[in-house]
């Protein structure tokens, strides 16, 4: 499966590197792409979020539960 931010659908782009002389080569933008837990329905599941998603809080993160301090 590709790498696609879960929230928003953002995958990579793609275009042409511009030397100096104007020479093309195919090139591609990737977008800042982390794997994170998240809560979904109950469940916690590790998906690829970008980075917009997770400073806008679009989606809900995971935590982990603490282990009790006396067992």
């Amino acid at each position: 499966m590709a790498k696609v931010c879960y929230s928003c659908g953002k995958g990579p782009s793609f275009g042409n590197a511009r030397s100096h002389s104007l020479r093309a080569t195919r090139r591609r933008w990737n977008p800042n792409l982390q794997k994170v837990r998240i809560q979904e329905g109950g469940a916690t599941r590790k998906v690829w979020v970008c980075t917009s998603c997770l400073k806008g809080f679009k989606v809900q993160k995971a935590v982990r539960p603490v282990p009790a301090a006396g067992a």
